[in-house]
């Protein structure tokens, strides 16, 4: 997925808006296993997927909780850093070999200063961000682990040949056993 479609999916700017923001993009490319955001640090970098699988999760109790994985046109960003800039929660790592777009944060809070377009732009991204948190907070609470998976396998057909089941039950909230149920059910 290519830059300026994220961009516009978040917020359409202005041509000349968008090609001030572009002038920040960088393209990166990381192995799997490679921590982008890390938890108790502040992320000096927003990114955004062009291509692999990312888990965003937290520690608990020794314990690794998944929140989240994300796909191409997802942004990865720490809110707390974004909007504070202080430490986050959460740890983002990719699962996969994954192509990125990065942004410096401090960058980024310049370009706020010198256009009202991008100033939106990024106070849209973070309206976003936050409604994803919130669907995850009623995805917990409110959906079974079997609609869960059902909605998973929508958003990512083939993510079972692609990444470790036990990080599927972790973000389902389930056991790998159980998983193994669901699945079995779902042939």
């Amino acid at each position: 997925m290519e830059f300026r479609e994220i961009a516009d999916s978040i917020f359409r700017l202005a041509s000349s808006d968008l090609e001030l923001l572009e002038e920040i993009v960088e393209e990166v490319h990381v192995p799997k296993n490679t921590k982008l955001i890390e938890s108790e640090k502040i992320s000096p970098y927003i990114y955004f997927k062009k291509s692999g699988i990312c888990r965003i999760y937290y520690h608990k109790a020794e314990k690794e909780i998944i929140l989240a994985f994300t796909f191409p046109g997802d942004a990865l960003i720490s809110l707390n850093s974004y909007i504070h800039n202080q430490r986050g929660y959460e740890t983002i790592q990719s699962l996969e070999d994954s192509s990125l777009y990065r942004i410096s944060s401090t960058d980024l809070q310049n370009l706020f200063l010198k256009s009202i377009g991008i100033a939106n732009w990024g106070r849209k991204l973070a309206e976003l961000e936050s409604l994803k948190i919130e669907d995850r907070l009623m995805f917990r609470l409110f959906k079974s682990s079997l609609e869960s998976y059902e909605e998973l396998l929508k958003k990512a057909p083939n993510i079972t040949n692609r990444i470790k089941l036990g990080y599927i039950a972790s973000y389902l909230g389930i056991s790998q056993v159980t998983l193994s149920r669901i699945r079995a059910t779902k042939k």
